[in-house]
């Protein structure tokens, strides 16, 4: 698509973000109805009954602005985690933290350093701001972070680890990511992205962030309320970072950028512990069901410590991808990430979960069949 002629040149490097298609899309473009997204990683059992309150609350205000700082979300929150009030920075779901770390610390020739598969914003990030984007592919579908190290320079200002990794699921250990962080220069900020935290916390391995923070004064924690919480509509993330890195963040954060209801649904969400753990449940069982039914399928899977699972077809994923849409199940096809024969699932309610199946089986038949 042409850019009007007075954009930054750069830009037409930046490559759009292709969401999964909503489930009022898919009903009106394939006429089916009762469709069921497992597409976004989303929380299949919605929010918590509080936050729906508390939002319902707030509507009332939608008339005056939002609290800029975030005031008692900040300090519910801080409570919460058992860190500075000041050390939290908060945005339109993590992503704006991510863009933010971009904005602040990236710029024309600079690097910007990840890895490949990973989160697709990390890399529109760092082009928008016409930093090169250096990736180092994964090995054994995991974060290779020796090869990461040697790919720093004196230009890298910016580094993204996705921790677990979106579409991957896997995750890299505290020990790993402490053998990295000793070869980073101190001016070269990490973004250590937690967006899957909640589901990961219970793996042995699994780095403690906070304790980090307190070593490496150029580590950033980003996490968010869409995945456990179930406020992926409403938008509300959040970064953990030293002083002087939440400084420089809010110097380009867009005041007022995260709305009224949203902050008061994420205060009642952190409230209702006992919607976290059945959530975190559903999430367990549902990868093992899943895990269970695409062994008997013989479909590779990569072990996951997220909400979704990513499934090897042994086939370019494209058509069965456009069949499952015909059954009303949306998934993610993996092209973007450039793995053609894979799908990524979000793990669903029980009953969700057997629905894909069982149309993921009429279809795969059905190709052989052909």
């Amino acid at each position: 698509m042409n850019l009007h002629p007075s954009a930054k040149k750069h830009l037409s490097r930046v490559k759009n973000y292709q969401p999964g298609k909503p489930i009022e899309e898919v009903e009106r473009e394939y006429g089916v109805k009762n469709a069921v997204k497992m597409a976004s990683n989303e929380n299949a059992l919605g929010p918590s009954p509080k936050a729906i309150t508390a939002a319902k609350k707030a509507l009332s205000r939608v008339h005056r602005y939002p609290d800029g700082g975030c005031y008692y979300l900040r300090k519910k929150l801080a409570s919460r985690l058992k860190v500075a009030p000041e050390t939290l920075v908060f945005g339109n779901g993590s992503d704006e933290i991510l863009v933010l770390a971009a904005r602040a610390f990236a710029g024309p020739g600079d690097e910007v350093l990840t890895a490949e598969p990973t989160f697709l914003i990390y890399e529109i990030a760092g082009s928008a701001e016409d930093a090169r984007v250096v990736k180092v592919p994964m090995r054994d579908f995991r974060y290779d972070l020796p090869a990461m190290a040697k790919a720093l320079t004196p230009k890298t200002k910016l580094v993204f680890i996705a921790n677990p990794d979106n579409p991957v699921g896997t995750f890299v250990t505290e020990k790993e990511v402490v053998t990295f962080m000793d070869k980073v220069s101190a001016k070269t900020v990490v973004v250590l992205d937690e967006a899957y935290y909640e589901f990961a916390a219970a793996k042995k391995g699994y780095p403690d962030a906070f304790k980090l923070l307190k070593r490496y004064p150029n580590l950033v924690v980003s996490r968010t309320f869409s995945k456990a919480y179930g406020l992926s509509g409403l938008r509300v993330g959040y970064g953990v970072a030293s002083a002087p890195v939440v400084n420089a963040l809010n110097k380009v954060r867009e005041p007022f950028n995260v709305n009224l209801v949203a902050q008061e649904a994420a205060i009642a969400a952190l409230d209702d512990r006992a919607h976290l753990k059945k959530t975190i449940r559903m999430v367990e069982e549902g990868r093992k069901q899943l895990a269970a039914e695409f062994r008997r399928m013989n479909l590779g899977t990569i072990e996951t410590a997220t909400n979704f699972v990513l499934a090897d077809l042994g086939r370019d994923a494209k058509g069965v991808y456009e069949a499952l849409l015909r059954k009303g199940v949306i998934v993610r096809g993996m092209g973007a990430w450039g793995m053609p024969n894979y799908i990524r699932v979000t793990v669903g309610r029980r009953a969700e979960n057997a629905r894909f199946v069982k149309a993921l089986k009429e279809t795969m038949r059905g190709a052989v069949l052909k």
